[in-house]
C-alpha cells in the first residue's frame, strides 16, 4: 500500500508498452525524483512471460521455428538487475487487475499465484494492458500456459485437415493464412500465380473491398497473388455473419465449423480461425473513463488520462492515444515518461516553471505496415514508401521481429535517455 513515505507507480500490463514504461522509468526517472528510495515501481501482469505476439501466425504451427527462450522471455527475470539499487525499487505482481477506482486511487488485483486479491493504492498509473485477439492461437489472452496449450491443441489437428477458414483480412489474417498455406502446400513455381489444387484449401474472408485496407490497393492485389501462390482464396466485400459452433465453444478451435455469411452463404471448413481485430482489454475500467470502441480516452499528445485524475497515463492497444502498434509504442515511452517524470516533480514540490513544457507525441499518419506472407515474401510500405519485398523480408518475415525484442525485454532499448 502507498504510504506518506512509500509512494507506489503502478504499470498494468507485461507486454511491450508496461515493459518498455518500467525500464524507462527505473533508469531515468524514479533516480532522479527527490528521495527516490520512497518510490516503487510495480508491475503487474496477467502473464508471468512477455512474448513477441507478432510470432504468432508462424509459431502456432510449430515450435521449431523460433528459439523458445526468445519467444517467450519470463517478465520477473529481466527486471533482477534492479534489485541491488535501493533508488530502484521494483516489485512484480502476476496477476490481474479487476477493478480500478480512479477516484481513491487504487486497483483490485486477483493474483494467479497465491489464489488471492489485493487492493494497491497507486501515487501515479500507467495503463498498458492491451487487448485480447478473437482466436487464442494469436496473442496472449491469458498466460503461456493458456497459449500453448491452445497451439498443441492445433498442431494435434493440422495434419487431419482438409481445409481451412480465417475470417478477417487484416494482417494477422493474412499472415496466418500464408503461413499455414506455405507450410501446408508449398509455393507455386516462379511463373505460376497460383497454386493448382493445394493440398489443404485456405480462404480468407474479408469484409471490404481489399485485404491489408492500410496499404494502397496495388499493394493488397501483391499480397493477394502472394496468397494464391500457396493455396489461399480471398472472398472479399462478405461480413460474417454467423458462426457455428460458437468460438466460444468448448473444443471449436479444432472442430468442423460452418460460416454463414451477411448474403446467406455458407462457407464449411475443417478448422477455423478468426482474426478480425481486438478487443481492449479494459472491462476492469469505469465505462466514463472508455471511447465508444472500448479504448481508454486519452491525451493523444501527453498520454494522460485526464478525466482520471492526475497523474494517471495510458498506452498501447487499450488506449485511444494512436493507431496500435509496436512502433509508436517504442516511440512514445520517452515521451510518456519524461511527463510522468514532470508530474511526479511537480507533485514533490518542484516549481513548475524550473520543470519545462510537456513532451508531445504526433502520430505519423503515413502508410506504414510490412506484412510477411509465408517464409519468403511479402509487401509493405514505410512512412508512405513502398518497400521492396526483400526488405520486408528482412525487417519482419524472417523471424517477425524476434531480433529486436531482446532489447527491449531487457532494457537495453532504453540505457539512454531520449
Amino acid at each position: 500500500m502507498a504510504t506518506a513515505s512509500h509512494r507506489n507507480i503502478v504499470i498494468l500490463g507485461g507486454s511491450y508498452g508496461g515493459v518498455s514504461a518500467a525500464h524507462y522509468l527505473l533508469k531515468h526517472v524514479v533516480p532522479k525524483l527527490p528521495d527516490p528510495e520512497h518510490y516503487q515501481v510495480i508491475l503487474i501482469s496477467a502473464s508471468s512471460q512477455a512474448i513477441c505476439r507478432s510470432a504468432c501466425p508462424r509459431a502456432l504451427i510449430s515450435d521449431e521455428f523460433f528459439d523458445q527462450e526468445k519467444l517467450f522471455v519470463s517478465i520477473a527475470k529481466v527486471f533482477e538487475q534492479y534489485h541491488e539499487d535501493p533508488t530502484r525499487n521494483f516489485r512484480f505482481i502476476h496477476g490481474t487487475a479487476t477493478q480500478l477506482d480512479h477516484t481513491s486511487r487504487n486497483v483490485s488485483v486477483s493474483l494467479f499465484t497465491e489464489d488471492t486479491a489485493e487492493m494497491i493504492d497507486f501515487h501515479a498509473l500507467v495503463i498498458a494492458t492491451g487487448s485480447s485477439t478473437p482466436s487464442p492461437l494469436l496473442g496472449l489472452n491469458r498466460d503461456v500456459v493458456d497459449l500453448r496449450a491452445h497451439w498443441t491443441a492445433f498442431r494435434a489437428a493440422l495434419p487431419g485437415a482438409k481445409s481451412i477458414l480465417i475470417s478477417g483480412g487484416g494482417p494477422a489474417g493474412v499472415e496466418t493464412a500464408g503461413e499455414l498455406g506455405e507450410y501446408l502446400n508449398g509455393r507455386a513455381g516462379w511463373f505460376c500465380s497460383k497454386l493448382e489444387n493445394p493440398q489443404v484449401p485456405i480462404t480468407v474472408v474479408t469484409a471490404g473491398p481489399q485485404i491489408l485496407p492500410l496499404l494502397r490497393p496495388s499493394l493488397a492485389s501483391q499480397a493477394e497473388t502472394f496468397l494464391a501462390q500457396v493455396g489461399v482464396t480471398v472472398i472479399k466485400n462478405a461480413r460474417v455473419k454467423e458462426v457455428a459452433p460458437s468460438v466460444d465453444t468448448e473444443n471449436a478451435l479444432t472442430a468442423k465449423t460452418t460460416v454463414t455469411l451477411e448474403d446467406g452463404q455458407t462457407l464449411e471448413a475443417d478448422l477455423y480461425i478468426p482474426a478480425t481485430g481486438l478487443k481492449p482489454n479494459t472491462s476492469f475500467i469505469d465505462p466514463s473513463l472508455l471511447t465508444p470502441d472500448g479504448r481508454i480516452d486519452t491525451n493523444p499528445s501527453t498520454l494522460r488520462v485526464e478525466k482520471a485524475g492526475p497523474r494517471i497515463y495510458a498506452i498501447g492497444d487499450a488506449s485511444s492515444w494512436a493507431r496500435p502498434t509496436v512502433h509508436f509504442i517504442v516511440e512514445a515511452i520517452p515521451i510518456l515518461c519524461a511527463n510522468i517524470k514532470r508530474d511526479l516533480l511537480l507533485a514533490a514540490g518542484k516549481d513548475e516553471s524550473s520543470l519545462g513544457e510537456d513532451r508531445m507525441f504526433a502520430e505519423d499518419t503515413r502508410e506504414t505496415q510490412l506484412v510477411p506472407i509465408g517464409r519468403s515474401k511479402g509487401v509493405g510500405a514505410a512512412m508512405g514508401y513502398q518497400l521492396p519485398g526483400l526488405l520486408v523480408w528482412f525487417m519482419k518475415g524472417r523471424d517477425y521481429w524476434l531480433w529486436t525484442t531482446g532489447k527491449l525485454w531487457s532494457g537495453r532499448q532504453w540505457d539512454k535517455e531520449s
